[in-house]
């Protein structure tokens, strides 16, 4: 039963440091990623749509990305999408093609993603250890009740505290990595 515990706590901790990388996709670097235009939900046939399910979304260049949309109908639709999203983008219409120029990051704004880089990895921490404190309120739970002995629950700990650092230093080094790229010019 407890190593079961341990398998679901991995699993949940992983999921944290899962939904990190995708909130570090959508952070604009000054160069050109598909995951940028993630966010932006497209007004088409009557409901929100993602980007993505209206056109192919592609990397031509390093600056630039486009959306080569499907349907003629909902060129100006993509390209209004993309303009509100509060991306900092201004997309140009090219037939059925919506051209998007990333436009290079002035210092500020690369200080200003850095922390914003900083916040989601202290979100994912904090995830990480809420996950921890539930896996021992666990274990402490199961030896009171009698399910396992108290050795067995101190090695438990100690395996879930590793497992919660080894997760903590992933966070801290994906933090670091963006942190250099955004910065990088």
């Amino acid at each position: 039963m407890a190593e079961f515990e341990i398998k679901d706590l991995k699993r949940r901790m992983e999921g944290a440091v899962e939904v990190l990388k995708k909130e570090f996709g959508g952070l604009r670097t000054g160069r050109a990623s598909i995951s940028l235009l993630d966010p932006v939900m497209v007004e088409a046939y009557g409901s929100e749509m993602p980007v993505n399910q209206v056109g192919s979304v592609g990397v031509p260049e390093p600056r630039l990305l486009t959306v080569q949309v499907w349907d003629k109908g909902l060129v100006k639709a993509t390209e209004k999408a993309i303009r509100d999203a509060g991306l900092g983008l201004n997309p140009q219409v090219d037939g059925q093609t919506v051209r998007v120029p990333i436009p290079a990051l002035d210092e500020e704004r690369r200080i200003d993603l850095t922390r914003v880089a900083g916040k989601y990895a202290e979100q994912a921490k904090v995830a990480v250890r809420n996950v921890r404190r539930d896996g021992m309120d666990t274990l402490k739970k199961m030896e009171k009740d009698g399910d396992i002995s108290q050795d067995e629950q101190r090695g438990h700990s100690d395996d879930t505290q590793e497992l919660t650092d080894a997760e903590v230093a992933r966070i801290d080094e994906m933090l670091e990595a963006k942190q250099a790229e955004i910065m990088q010019v």
